[in-house]
């Protein structure tokens, strides 16, 4: 039995449950949510070396032979997911020892944070359909709570406008399953795939498969369904808001890699040009909303959007080259987007503001905070040879290679306002002067934070931004790695043989 495609759920859950038995005592808490996280990491990496070894992983749980039961499976794509998950839940979980207030901390914050994680690895690892709305279902009863733990009516508002969109995708996802299952008689993905090719109605798979697009776009914040996301993503302390940047949207991405390739493959050029046709506006919207903000948290909000678009572009254009490209931009952009936000967290505690108008001078005083800023936002915006540039290279060859300008031309011209946007941050928050004249002033309470708080706060910055790095120095591994995931995609054969047992 593939016993180790199970720990990555079990893992967080287990310290999750653990923490409630000490629910008054928050050093416990944090001690046990740091060890989940190391736990979670070590578990990651030895599936992802499994996969990559022996080949698609998969498990009957309960013992029920699929597609009776619940399937469990871990193919390239997955464990990637897992692996860049346990990544980002030990970077918050070591930055929210530095950073997070003590009130949030007894109302139950890193349990909460382990079913968070435990309900996104459920997502990536399920194999059955109607299993990945429950842990949709997991992950949005977490991310509510995270999001308006503390009361205060911004994030109370934004916790509103996030739940209402999300149970909207949920409704749409559950009527969606519900007909899919009308349709082919099973939930099991993988059986799905082997019967929709007999299905008669083709018509019906198409308006099917669409639903499927609005759900998991609502949940991936794709145009025209993201206004949710820069309208609560910039309310929740800042760790909180890292780990929603760099995760819960790529979910929706999964979801719609991981059904848009092995489910509705019939009618392609019909799907995929829709899906091209949103990547399109997707990337647009997003920049010229950040290019519209002087809020440094609103920003990086806009460009998750417009970087989204970037990996759906990839989708679309559906060859091998592609697919690849998405992955891999999925790897960099959560490594850099998460790290852009937690340098926006010292920032306004340096500063006391997130509003580029209030602060400047950084730079001069804090030349390494400039630096761990400007690593993330110059990969952000795809300049050599950090990350985001392989990442922005392979989508736009793949482009370029089924001859689709138009769109290579939008993901250029996205590409250079999004480096407008970075060097506007750099500019006013880092380059100018102050407008208080206080460069060398920093905030009372930033001055008041503890050195040991400081090294916690500042130690996964460094860490996400060498892993920039040595992605962008040494992209060979990680590009072969995607093109191989990529494979797999295109070719379901082996899912539906590993799943089946055929």
């Amino acid at each position: 039995m593939n016993l180790i495609i199970v720990l990555p759920i079990i893992v967080p859950l287990l310290f999750a449950v653990s923490m409630l038995f000490f629910w008054k005592n928050v050093r416990v808490h944090k001690i046990l949510n740091v060890i989940a996280s190391i736990f979670s990491l070590v578990v990651a990496g030895l599936l992802l070396s499994d996969v990559n070894s022996s080949g698609i992983l998969s498990l009957q749980v309960g013992s029920w032979r699929a597609p009776f039961g619940i399937s469990l499976v871990a193919d390239l794509l997955a464990s990637i997911m897992v692996l860049i998950t346990a990544v980002i839940g030990l970077a918050t979980s070591i930055y929210s020892l530095g950073s997070m207030d003590e009130q949030r901390e007894k109302f139950l914050y890193y349990p909460l944070l382990q079913f968070l994680l435990m309900g996104i690895n459920g997502a990536f690892l399920t194999g059955d359909i109607f299993n990945l709305y429950v842990w949709f279902e997991v992950m949005l009863i977490s991310s509510f709570v995270l999001l308006a733990l503390g009361g205060k009516r911004e994030q109370l508002e934004g916790a509103i406008k996030y739940v209402t969109l999300n149970l909207v995708s949920s409704a749409i996802f559950l009527a969606a399953v519900g007909i899919l299952y009308g349709i082919v008689g099973t939930l099991n993905m993988a059986d799905i795939a082997r019967k929709i090719p007999l299905v008669e109605h083709k018509e019906l798979v198409t308006v099917v498969s669409f639903l499927f697009m609005v759900a998991f776009g609502i949940k991936a914040a794709v145009f025209p369904l993201f206004f949710w996301l820069p309208a609560s993503y910039h309310t929740p302390p800042i760790a909180v808001s890292a780990i929603f940047a760099g995760l819960l949207t790529k979910v929706g991405v999964y979801a719609l890699i991981r059904v848009f390739t092995l489910i509705f493959v019939q009618d392609t050029n019909f799907t995929h040009t829709v899906l091209l046709v949103i990547a399109g506006f997707t990337m647009l919207t997003g920049v010229l909303g950040a290019a519209s903000q002087n809020d440094m948290r609103k920003i990086l909000s806009f460009h998750i959007i417009s970087q989204i678009g970037y990996m759906i572009m990839g989708l679309a254009l559906f060859s091998p080259l592609a697919i690849a490209g998405a992955i891999f931009y999925i790897i960099h952009h959560i490594i850099v987007k998460t790290n852009l936000f937690l340098v926006s967290g010292v920032v306004d505690k340096m500063k006391g503001s997130f509003e580029l108008k209030k602060i400047g001078g950084l730079y001069k005083y804090y030349p390494l905070l400039g630096l761990l800023f400007l690593i993330p936002a110059l990969s952000l915006a795809g300049i050599p040879p950090l990350s985001g540039f392989w990442a922005k290279f392979v989508v736009i060859k793949a482009g370029l290679e089924l001859n689709q300008m138009f769109i290579v031309v939008v993901a250029l011209i996205v590409g250079l306002l999004t480096l407008f946007s970075m060097t506007k941050i750099w500019n006013e928050a880092f380059w100018k002067n102050d407008p208080r004249g206080n460069e060398n002033i920093l905030d009372d309470s930033f001055s008041s934070v503890s050195i040991s708080k400081k090294v916690l706060i500042f130690s996964p910055i460094i860490v996400l931004a060498l892993i920039t790095i040595i992605i962008g120095l040494n992209a060979e591994p990680f590009i072969n790695i995607a093109n191989n995931a990529a494979a797999q995609l295109l070719n379901p054969n082996e899912y539906i043989t590993k799943v089946l047992g055929l």
